[in-house]
């Protein structure tokens, strides 16, 4: 008999982990898109767990678009505002803007506690960026990701080179 498909993916490095939905798609900027349960075939697109990390807690947010507008990868919709950053947020779809989750009214803790489910940003219909990959090439990301960090966190600790010596 053969094992059903994994539901989730275990992804942890250095001091990060999380577990990613196996049949979301993900963008190169962190952002999950998976085919919401209405029958309308609109996409939920959210930030990954990766992405809320690195804004931490949220204050506000705001979508510059009205439901229905035209949408393409790498628009900008709106924005978000953590206490470590302000962010834009952008398109990951080429279609509709389908309007923003009304949960996250007052509840943008929802971002961060449930980024993969009630924690979604934005709906919209049409095709994903084709630059979008599966769950187990964003692993490959991350990983890349998470080795450019350590690299840029180890180069500012080494201590510049002792020019003071006397000949």
């Amino acid at each position: 008999m053969e094992a059903a498909p994994a539901t989730t993916i275990f992804f942890k490095r250095s001091h990060f982990a999380t577990r990613l939905p196996a049949g979301a798609l993900y963008s190169p900027s962190h952002y999950w898109l998976a085919r919401d349960v209405d029958a309308d075939g609109a996409w939920r697109v959210g930030f990954s767990k990766f992405s809320v990390r690195m804004l931490g807690d949220l204050v506000d947010q705001g979508f510059d678009v009205p439901e229905g507008a035209a949408i393409q990868p790498g628009q900008i919709l709106g924005w978000i505002e953590g206490f470590k950053a302000i962010s834009d947020i952008y398109g990951v779809i080429g279609g509709a803007f389908a309007g923003a989750n009304p949960a996250l009214k007052g509840r943008l803790d929802l971002v961060n506690d449930d980024p993969y489910g009630a924690g979604w940003l934005y709906r919209a219909t049409g095709e994903p960026d084709k630059n979008c990959m599966s769950a187990t090439d964003y692993v490959n990301l991350l990983n890349a990701t998470i080795d450019r960090m350590l690299s840029q966190q180890k180069d500012s600790e080494t201590p510049p080179a002792d020019y003071s010596s006397t000949p």
